[in-house]
């Protein structure tokens, strides 16, 4: 789709290897290092759990990992809101992404109890009393369609609370963002912090796999870093290698979100430049998989795909992936982290990409068979082994902030990053201005503007109201400021 631009690229990238400078974009904004991790931190006055129990709230949680680590952190807010006993949370089994994994097949369940147990009562099971009771029929079931998204405290409060009063268990079934963040109580604010940056721990047999996957991206057992040792625990990588540099191999990679699987480009309704044959495959793909937008498309005006681009609504395609990163002066040697890897057109669609970059390893290159046979049908455990060597790199790219996977995955930098963990985020609807002017624009204007998008991205920001707390950590209750 930028044959020119592609060219231009690859000559700049040429140039740029005679040269020893380095991007600038391997370093955060200085600011970032004035805030610190601490929603863990002892209180002076002690809140402690409940003297009343108002009783029971199990939680069985839909989506992929993100979504359910995002809803475990909710549950404990609410838990601690009604004043209740939180019953370890369980996974909807999805035929989207078609995995059993439990709780305890991801995360470390006795860890996650002991740290949450000052604030939260949590218990495995339900009392043998309760677990007779038929949940529905006396009322207690909770499904989304009964909550709001992004529900406030009132809300639970007023519908919630009752019935838990009454029946001693409620069950809410999907909970896919049903607690906004503000208006929130700065303790609840705290607990989902101390909930998703320090309670919820891998399982030793992820944390090994994603030790590996970072000890082999770099060639050599790097520097310990507070990130590391959160995501991969006991199984940091050891002391860094006295070989001599060049013997070594790469010291830094960036990791990189490209979302570019077939459900979020048909779901678009994007062109991505593949002729008809991709234009059918996709519409087939929209009939088979989302009917009632199929629906909602019959009774709305149509919108063409150069708007829905001008608009930002367009997935980057891997080839718009290497020409920000081109712009943002990263060499043609830098070794890029894929996660995800299930990208629509395979290797044909990355062949715009791997042009200008061809360090490009995923998962299922850096782990041999054997070492991936283990979590090879459960695909929340793989997304884990991503979610470590995006969190764990140099730097993180994503190309949709949507995406709860690069959500997380920044706030977990941030928080642990100590000002030393970028992440880029390009803003689609200006990437599409530039992108607009392929046939005529320089490079030295493209990489101009791609430059300024991206510092506009990485301006240190305080959490602003209604922003996500697991994204944006930068506030009171969850980070302290060090002036």
């Amino acid at each position: 789709m930028y044959g020119r631009l592609q060219n231009l690229a690859y000559s700049a990238l040429a140039e740029k290897e005679l040269k020893q400078e380095p991007s600038n974009f391997w370093e955060e904004p200085w600011k970032a290092s004035l805030w610190k991790p601490c929603a863990d931190r002892k209180e002076s006055k002690k809140l402690g759990q409940p003297d009343k129990n108002n009783g029971y709230i199990m939680v069985s949680a839909n989506g992929g990992l993100n979504q359910q680590r995002v809803a475990i952190c909710n549950a404990v807010a609410l838990a601690s809101l009604l004043n209740a006993t939180l019953v370890l949370p369980r996974f909807l089994y999805s035929n989207v992404w078609k995995d059993p994994s439990q709780f305890g097949d991801i995360y470390q369940e006795e860890y996650f109890v002991n740290v949450m147990k000052d604030e939260v009562n949590i218990i495995k099971e339900l009392p043998s009393h309760l677990k007779s009771l038929d949940i529905e029929a006396i009322g207690s079931l909770i499904t989304d369609a009964d909550i709001v998204k992004e529900a406030k405290p009132i809300d639970y409060l007023t519908k919630v609370l009752p019935l838990l009063l009454q029946n001693g268990v409620v069950h809410l079934l999907g909970f896919g963002n049903r607690l906004g963040f503000d208006p929130l109580p700065a303790r609840l604010q705290k607990l989902r912090c101390k909930c998703n940056f320090h309670a919820l721990k891998f399982v030793p047999k992820i944390q090994e796999a994603g030790s590996l996957l970072i000890r082999r991206i770099r060639k050599y057992d790097a520097a310990q870093r507070m990130l590391d040792k959160q995501l991969v625990g006991d199984f940091l990588p050891g002391s860094p290698s006295k070989k001599h540099d060049s013997e070594r191999g790469p010291s830094k990679y960036l990791a990189l979100h490209l979302r570019f699987e077939v459900d979020m480009i048909a779901y678009s309704l994007c062109d991505f430049g593949g002729g008809e044959k991709e234009k059918r495959e996709l519409q087939a793909y929209r009939e088979s998989h989302f009917p009632l937008l199929i629906e909602r498309l019959k009774h709305s005006k149509s919108i063409s795909s150069s708007e829905l681009r001008n608009l930002g609504r367009c997935p980057l395609t891997p080839e718009e992936a290497a020409l920000v990163l081109a712009g943002l002066g990263f060499k043609r040697g830098t070794y890029i982290y894929l996660a995800s890897s299930r990208i629509y057109g395979g290797k044909s669609r990355m062949l715009s990409f791997t042009s200008l970059y061809p360090n490009l390893v995923t998962k299922e290159t850096l782990l041999t068979p054997s070492e991936l046979a283990p979590f090879r049908n459960f695909s929340s455990q793989l997304a884990a082994l991503d979610f470590i060597a995006c969190a764990t790199a140099d730097v993180f790219a994503m190309t949709d902030s949507g995406s709860q996977l690069s959500s997380l995955v920044s706030g977990f930098r941030t928080y642990y990053g100590g000002g030393h963990a970028p992440t880029l985020r390009p803003n689609k609807k200006r990437l599409a201005a530039i992108l607009s002017e392929n046939s005529t624009i320089g490079w030295n204007s493209f990489e101009d503007r791609v430059r300024n998008m991206i510092e506009e991205g990485q301006s240190v920001f305080i959490r602003g109201y209604g922003r996500s707390i697991y994204r944006q950590p930068r506030s009171p209750e969850c980070m302290c400021r060090t002036h």
